[in-house]
């Protein structure tokens, strides 16, 4: 049994990955910043099938205070880590004021500054104990390609994650960590709702997930599931790699932006 960190793990691809870890008998430990009550639900949910394999633990990510407290109050060390809590253009403004120049920090703060902080807690642990696994949840913007019109702090944040995947895998080569980055598409969460569809007509919303790869959302539990595979034996040789979970969008942007469909 693995002791699992998974960050963001109230909603969305972070929740999708609690069900997936627990499921496969891992001890899972997430964090959440507005879900307290989700976090709840979750714990109480797996608790009827997998008692005491899910703890939520509250966290801001991005202040280093904060990221010293959880530190603390993990109970033990972690094998995997999965950096999945993160903000877009639109849900930024939870975290931050209503100007440019504080919402273009808080992308950068918390998406980018906030899983290279818990990776440089995490990691000498990691390497003490003989291995670990680290995946860094990016998006297809940024990570993979350009979507002209999105905000531009919150594209730099994404590719952020890449860098630090690539780097760290570099000086990790010959070490028993592997480190991949994960660029997931347009999946169903609330931060895809809120930054894309949420601004648009029933039509104009039924137009854009038509032009979509396959017509479709992808489903959280599918990108879930790579992450879990990612965590696994098996995933060596893909040490380092930038991967395209996009169904395709990563290749053919302009099916979202509705440029050269």
């Amino acid at each position: 049994m693995r002791n699992v960190l998974i960050t963001g793990g109230s909603a969305g691809i972070g929740r999708a990955c609690v069900e997936r870890f627990v499921h496969g008998g891992d001890q899972v430990w997430f964090t959440y910043r507005r879900g307290a009550d989700r976090a709840r639900a979750i714990v109480a949910e797996t608790d009827r099938e997998h008692p005491g394999m899910a703890r939520a633990f509250p966290f801001d990510q991005g202040d280093w205070t904060d990221h010293r407290r959880l530190l603390g109050r993990l109970p033990g060390p972690v094998q995997v880590l999965v950096n999945n809590a993160a903000v877009g253009s639109a849900t930024v403004a939870h975290h931050a004021g209503r100007s440019d120049h504080e919402r273009d920090e808080a992308l950068l703060r918390i998406n980018a500054l906030g899983p290279l902080w818990l990776t440089q807690q995490l990691l000498p642990q990691m390497l003490r104990d003989g291995g670990g696994k680290i995946i860094n949840v990016s998006s297809v913007g940024g990570g993979v390609a350009t979507f002209p019109g999105f905000r531009l702090a919150d594209g730099m944040s994404k590719a952020a994650l890449g860098q630090l995947t690539r780097q760290l895998a570099a000086e990790l080569t010959h070490q028993p960590v592997d480190v991949f980055a994960l660029c997931p598409g347009a999946v169903e969460t609330g931060m895809f709702e809120q930054s894309t569809l949420d601004p648009l007509t029933s039509e104009s919303r039924a137009e854009l997930v038509k032009r979509l790869p396959q017509s479709r959302l992808i489903d959280p539990a599918e990108i879930a599931e790579l992450i879990w595979w990612l965590a696994s034996a098996h995933s060596g040789p893909l040490h380092g790699a930038v991967i395209d979970a996009s169904m395709g969008l990563g290749v053919h942007p302009g099916l979202l932006t509705g440029q050269g469909v």
